[in-house]
């Protein structure tokens, strides 16, 4: 029984050649001819290679496929072809001149493949986790308050000047972007309290958050990714220490205990912010103040640490997932920062809208 098949076919005045199987160098060779001829006799009308029920394509595969396309003649279009596969044709180009590069076209499916497949390691990763907070008193001894320790001045005190200067730019921005039109209308003293409502409640968590996706989250994926990249990780299985419990829950310990007092300072920089535009529009230090007094409440401020509680959870979180789930290779280390960044962004913003859904239903 031949390993691979090929069917031809016309479509709408195109002709289709639909492999199928194995194409390694027994299914090659068993549709060699047959492919070649019939190449050779679509010459000068369109041509396209059904590729989407090939299992297989080796480098004899790949080139059955290049002498099909220079027999042929013309441009061929390549669909259903994997990315394995394409990479392979990419490398043998050289060897058939002349050959236009295949226009690759994913198999239908992929992303949601991938999206299902991203779902269960997310999955995974929370079971593993909630496991590792349940077996914590008997590993007590793999939570060392050291490493504790240092982990929460990387991602606190090192964050903390990044933090104010983008708080004291966010208010002041804020404010002199409100001023101008509301003093259209009288209303420019009321800036004050829009500033500091938006900051305590919204701005100000989702900022911190941001920060510690792109610096701390990022900062643990490397990290990690590195350590897996170079069998550290293996290494500590070997020792009896479960990786969850020594390198995650530190981290995600860290990010959340320093979380609130990052959130808190960035909110007093956007407000000092504030108060340096309103300045320079002519308001009284007591006027702005007397302002964001009467109007900005302990509750707003609340709401903002609350929120950034479940943001450095999450950020870290991801950081961390994505360390661990790097492949090989000199690319998996970026590309897991890459992911943890990305992650953790869009984890934080829609984390903030589940939130403002939550706090608006539990209010109304």
């Amino acid at each position: 029984m031949p390993t691979a098949r090929l069917a031809v076919a016309a479509d709408a005045g195109t002709i289709v050649m639909a492999f199928s199987g194995r194409l390694d160098a027994v299914g090659a060779g068993a549709i060699w001819r047959a492919a070649l001829t019939a190449a050779g006799r679509a010459r000068g009308r369109p041509l396209r290679f059904d590729l989407g029920a090939v299992s297989l394509c080796d480098t004899a595969g790949a080139t059955l496929l290049l002498a099909a396309e220079a027999a042929h003649g013309g441009t061929v279009d390549f669909d259903g072809l994997s990315e394995p596969a394409a990479a392979l044709l990419l490398r043998l180009r050289p060897l058939a001149p002349g050959a236009a590069l295949p226009a690759v076209r994913p198999p239908p499916g992929r992303w949601q493949g991938r999206l299902v497949a991203d779902a269960v390691d997310a999955v995974a990763f929370l079971g593993e986790a909630a496991l590792a907070v349940v077996a914590l008193p008997r590993r007590a001894r793999m939570l060392r308050p050291r490493d504790l320790l240092r982990l929460a001045d990387a991602a606190g005190v090192g964050a903390l000047p990044l933090a104010l200067l983008l708080g004291f730019l966010l208010g002041l921005i804020l404010a002199f972007q409100s001023v101008i039109p509301l003093r259209r209308f009288g209303a420019d003293i009321f800036v004050a309290d829009l500033v500091s409502i938006s900051v305590l409640r919204e701005l100000g968590a989702l900022l911190a958050a941001v920060i510690v996706a792109g610096r701390t989250g990022s900062a643990y994926a490397a990290e990690i990714g590195t350590m897996k990249v170079n069998q550290e990780l293996d290494a500590l299985v070997t020792m009896g220490l479960d990786a969850m419990t020594f390198l995650v829950l530190p981290r995600v310990i860290a990010v959340v205990l320093v979380m609130p007092a990052l959130t808190l300072a960035l909110d007093l920089a956007a407000l000092a912010g504030m108060t340096a535009a309103m300045r320079a529009f002519g308001f009284p230090l007591a006027a702005v103040l007397h302002e964001v007094a009467q109007y900005a409440t302990l509750n707003d401020a609340l709401d903002g640490l609350g929120k950034a509680l479940v943001f450095a959870a999450a950020n870290a979180a991801i950081g961390c997932a994505a360390g661990l789930a790097a492949g090989n290779g000199p690319r998996a280390v970026g590309e897991a920062a890459t992911r943890a960044v990305v992650g953790g962004i869009v984890a934080t913003i829609m984390l903030d809208g589940l939130f403002a859904v939550l706090l608006y239903r539990l209010r109304s």
